[in-house]
């Protein structure tokens, strides 16, 4: 028989211990398999912004797996039906986009959790429980379910107190880009008034006790970030950090270019 895996990622929420992070979007197991390498401890896979859909999100995990980086999976919406079908793929954590509300929030802990506690489908030989070699999988899979919730909105900032109460919610990601653009500052999160913002939402899940993300590639925004208590940061992505060596490669050897 096999143990169910730990979830070392939502271990170090729970024990307060901040977890550095990166954004893929490239859809390649050889990428996360590199990124795995890096030292991060979480990767994300993008299927809301990102071509990755379950088939090859699943391949990404599977070389992850070899990597310290915990793959954090996030679907392209709260949708009951893909959620379900991550978690059985093997996905233990999950980063759910534009949460609004303490509804949408139990709505989206409930696809999680099998009945009586929530609404997931049973399976019984797919890759999360080892494919049926799991014992007592059923009863104890919550156990290493991690559940982040983005707030990105006006009305999701509004709510953000009801959200973070939501039994079963592990921690609060706060989506700047949506957020700059929902407070009207498409295109600039560093804006003073989403800052601040930025900051009103932290200072609200700390009261909550709830752990609280965000995501930035700025390396000055991303260290102040972490300094005033975001628990888990995203320093960059993937096709950021490809596209900016590459010019930067090609831009020593061709400096007119």
């Amino acid at each position: 028989m096999a143990e169910l895996p730990r979830n070392e990622f939502k271990r170090a929420l729970e024990e307060g211990r901040q977890q550095i992070g990166l954004w893929s979007s490239l859809n390649s197991p050889i990428v996360a398999d590199i990124l795995g390498e890096a030292g991060f401890d979480w990767i994300v896979l993008d299927s809301e912004h990102a071509i990755n859909e379950l088939p090859e999100t699943m391949l990404q995990m599977m070389a992850l797996r070899s990597g310290t980086g915990e793959p954090v999976i996030r679907p392209p919406w709260n949708d009951m039906v893909m959620i379900k079908r991550f978690l059985d793929a093997g996905a233990r954590t999950l980063l759910i986009p534009m949460i609004e509300s303490a509804e949408e929030a139990r709505a989206a802990v409930a696809s999680t959790r099998y009945p009586p506690d929530g609404v997931r489908g049973v399976a019984t030989s797919v890759r999360a429980s080892r494919y049926g070699l799991v014992p007592n999988y059923h009863a104890r899979a919550a156990e290493e379910i991690c559940v982040l919730l983005q707030v990105e909105t006006r009305k999701g900032m509004d709510a953000i107190d009801e959200i973070a109460a939501v039994d079963g919610v592990d921690g609060i990601f706060i989506g700047p880009s949506d957020l700059a653009a929902a407070l009207g500052h498409l295109g600039n999160p560093t804006h003073p008034e989403v800052q601040a913002a930025i900051s009103h939402c932290l200072a609200r899940c700390k009261a909550a006790g709830k752990p609280a993300g965000i995501l930035t590639s700025q390396e000055d925004l991303a260290r102040g970030y972490a300094e005033s208590g975001f628990l888990f940061v995203a320093v960059g992505s993937d096709t950021g950090l490809l596209l900016r060596n590459a010019k930067e490669l090609a831009a020593r050897f061709r400096p007119d270019s």
